[in-house]
C-alpha cells in the first residue's frame, strides 16, 4: 500500500519491534487489567441520561488483547493482499484482475440506450454547465476565504508547502498508530488522564495536512477529545471543565454540501452509487411509461442529469418521470433551482419532468400513498444514497419498520448505496479498529490521487470524512447516526423485511469508468449480485438492487 503500509511493513519486518510492548507502555489499563484489574467503565457504553450519571460500573472486556493489536497492524500490512471474506457460505464467485481492477468473470448484459448515454454521462466533469454552475458558486466563494471554523480544527491553512510536510518515520508511525489505540482503550475505560496524556502525545505527531496517516489520526484523535469531554463529571487534567466549542463547528449544511461534491468530483466513490442505481433503475423501468422516483434524504440533484439522458435515449421513447424528494431541511430553495435546471433539461429532450420536496423526514408515517401522492400506473422507485444506515438506532427495529414501509408501497425496485464497512458494533473499541482501518484506506486513496495542499482535499476530509469519524467515534445512543454495516448484514435486514436482490448489471461501465481516473488502486468486486468499489482490495462503497420477494 501507500505511506501507511511503508512503515507498518518495515515495522513488522524488523524483529526488533514488540507490538504488544509498545500498547503496553501507552496504557497501564492493559497491563492493570493482566494484574487482576479492571477499567472503570464498560467500552460499550450508552451515553443515555441515567448512564451519564452513573460512574461505577465494570467492564468485563474493557481492554485490547494484544493480539487484537497484531491483527490490526497486520490488516494494515496486508491489505494489498485482501480480498473481501463472504460472510454467507457458498459458492465463491470467481474474480479476473484487469489491471488495478478486479471484476466479476460473468459478462453482464448492457440495455442499448444505457450505452448510448455512455459511462462518461456520470463523470462530474460532464454535468451540465448550468447546473455546475449552481454549485459552482459554493465552491468559489469558499475558495477565496477560510472556512470559519471553531474548536479543535481551527481554520484551512491556505496553502501548505509540501516540503515542509515529511512523511513520518516508521518509528513514528508505529508510535502513533499504538497511541491511538492505546488513547482508545483509556477513553473506552474512562482513564481520563491518561487518554488526556497519550491525546497531548498524538497532536505532536498527527496533522491535518501531512501525510495520509497524520490527517487519519488528526481527525480520529479528534473524535476521542470530542469523547472525552462528554463524559459526565469529565475534568482535564489542568482541573477545568472541558470546553464545549468543540461541538459548536460552524460547518453548515452547505459546508457539507460543498464537500460532498468535492468527493463526487475527484473521487468515484459517489459516481459508483450513481451508476449502479441509475442503471438499475434504467433497467427495470424497460417498457414503463411512468417513472415515479422517491428519493430518501435529498440534498442535491447530482445524480439526476445522467438518468433522465439515459431515460430520453431509450428505444422506445423518454418515460413521463416523477422525482419527489424528502428531505429534513425546510428551506428546498437551491435545491428546487438546481432542481428547475433539469427540468427545462429533460424538456429538450422531449421529456416530461416533474420535481417536488417534500420537508419532513424518513418516517413510516410520511411512507405511505397518500403522503407521497402515488398515482395509478406509475413505476414507482425508491432510491437511497447513503440514508438507511442513518434508520438502523439500536435495536434496528426502526429500520424494520422504514423498510416494511417501502414494502406496503409495492416499489418496483430499492436501490440502496452504503460504506461498506461495521461501524454499528456494540462495543466502542472494536467499531473504533475497524473505522480507523477503514478511513485510513480512503484517506490513503485520496494521498494518492491528490496532492497535500490542495484545498479540494481538505476540505474533503475536514467537512465530509472529519464529521463521519467524529460521530462514529464520540456518540452514542440516538446522536450516533453514522451506523454503516456490512453487504452480508443490508442482505439480511432487508431480506427479514421481505426483499430479495436484484443483480446489478453494470460491471462493465463502472469498469470503464474507473479507468478514466488516472490513479491506481481502485477495486471492483461483485458480491451475490451486489457491486463493491473498494480501495487496493478494501470495501469502501456498496450498491445494491431490491425488489419485494414474490411468496
Amino acid at each position: 500500500m501507500g505511506d501507511i503500509n511503508r512503515w507498518l511493513l518495515s515495522s513488522y519486518l524488523n524483529e526488533g519491534v514488540n507490538h504488544d510492548y509498545a500498547i503496553r507502555r501507552y496504557c497501564p489499563a492493559r497491563m492493570e487489567q493482566e494484574q487482576g484489574g479492571e477499567c472503570q467503565d464498560q467500552e460499550g457504553v450508552v451515553f443515555d441520561d441515567t448512564e451519564l450519571c452513573s460512574s461505577d460500573a465494570t467492564c468485563s472486556t474493557p481492554c485490547l488483547a494484544s493480539s487484537e493489536v497484531d491483527d490490526f497492524v497486520d490488516s494494515f500490512i496486508n491489505m494489498d493482499q485482501y480480498e473481501y471474506e463472504k460472510a454467507d457460505q457458498g459458492s465463491q464467485e470467481k474474480h479476473q484482475s484487469f489491471g488495478h481492477f478486479v471484476v466479476n468473470d460473468d459478462e453482464d448484459e448492457t440495455d442499448a440506450y444505457s450505452l448510448v448515454n455512455g459511462i462518461f454521462g456520470y463523470l462530474p466533469t460532464t454535468i451540465e454547465d448550468s447546473e455546475l454552475e449552481i454549485y459552482e458558486n459554493l465552491t468559489t466563494s469558499m475558495l477565496e476565504e477560510e472556512v470559519a471554523m471553531s474548536g479543535s480544527f481551527g481554520p484551512i491553512p491556505d496553502f501548505v508547502p509540501c516540503a515542509q510536510e515529511a512523511n513520518l518515520g516508521v518509528d513514528q508511525g508505529l508510535d502513533l498508530v499504538h497511541m491511538l489505540l492505546a488513547c482508545a482503550e483509556a477513553v473506552g475505560c474512562r482513564d481520563n488522564q491518561q487518554a488526556e496524556l497519550l491525546l497531548s502525545r498524538i497532536w505532536a505527531l498527527a496533522s491535518p495536512s501531512g501525510d495520509a496517516l497524520q490527517r487519519v489520526s488528526y481527525c480520529f484523535a479528534t473524535g476521542l477529545k470530542c469523547r472525552l469531554s462528554l463524559l459526565p463529571y469529565h475534568v482535564i487534567a489542568n482541573g477545568t471543565l472541558p470546553s464545549t466549542s468543540m461541538d459548536m463547528h460552524l460547518i453548515n449544511r452547505e459546508n457539507k454540501l460543498e464537500a460532498f461534491q468535492l468527493l463526487y468530483q475527484t473521487t468515484p466513490y459517489i459516481a459508483f452509487g450513481f451508476m449502479a442505481a441509475n442503471e438499475a433503475i434504467c433497467q427495470a423501468s424497460q417498457g414503463k411509461s411512468s417513472v415515479h422516483i422517491v428519493d430518501f434524504g435529498m440534498e442535491h440533484t447530482l445524480q439526476w442529469s445522467s438518468l433522465i439522458r439515459a431515460l430520453a435515449s431509450r428505444p422506445e421513447g423518454p418515460p413521463t418521470l416523477r422525482i419527489t424528494g424528502l428531505t429534513g431541511n425546510e428551506d428546498t430553495s437551491k435545491l428546487q433551482t438546481t432542481m428547475n435546471v433539469l427540468v427545462e433539461e429533460a424538456s429538450s429532450m422531449g421529456m416530461h419532468l416533474e420535481f417536488q420536496t417534500i420537508s419532513e423526514p424518513v418516517t413510516p408515517s410520511i411512507l405511505t400513498m397518500e403522503k407521497l401522492n402515488l398515482r395509478k400506473g406509475e413505476a414507482l422507485f425508491v432510491n437511497s444514497i447513503l440514508q438507511l444506515h442513518k434508520y438502523v438506532k439500536e435495536s434496528r427495529g426502526y429500520l424494520k419498520e422504514i423498510l416494511l414501509s417501502v414494502k406496503r408501497l409495492g416499489p418496483i425496485a430499492l436501490t440502496v448505496v452504503e460504506q461498506d464497512t461495521n461501524h454499528n458494533g456494540p462495543f466502542f473499541l472494536g467499531r473504533f479498529l475497524e473505522s480507523l482501518h477503514y478511513y485510513s484506506a480512503i484517506f490513503d486513496s485520496l494521498e494518492a490521487c491528490m496532492p497535500r495542499n490542495s484545498q479540494h482535499r481538505m476540505k474533503i476530509e475536514r467537512l465530509h470524512f472529519a464529521e463521519e469519524i467524529r460521530n462514529i467515534v464520540a456518540y452514542e445512543g440516538p446522536d450516533r447516526i453514522e451506523r454503516h454495516e456490512r453487504v452480508d448484514q443490508w442482505r439480511r435486514q432487508l431480506g427479514r423485511a421481505g426483499f430479495q436482490v436484484m443483480p446489478l448489471k453494470c460491471t462493465s461501465q463502472v469498469r470503464m469508468m474507473l479507468s478514466v481516473y488516472d490513479c491506481d488502486g481502485y477495486t471492483l468486486s461483485s458480491d451475490k449480485g451486489n457491486l463493491l468499489l473498494g480501495w487496493k482490495g478494501k470495501p469502501v462503497m456498496m450498491s445494491s438492487a431490491w425488489q419485494v420477494a414474490s411468496g
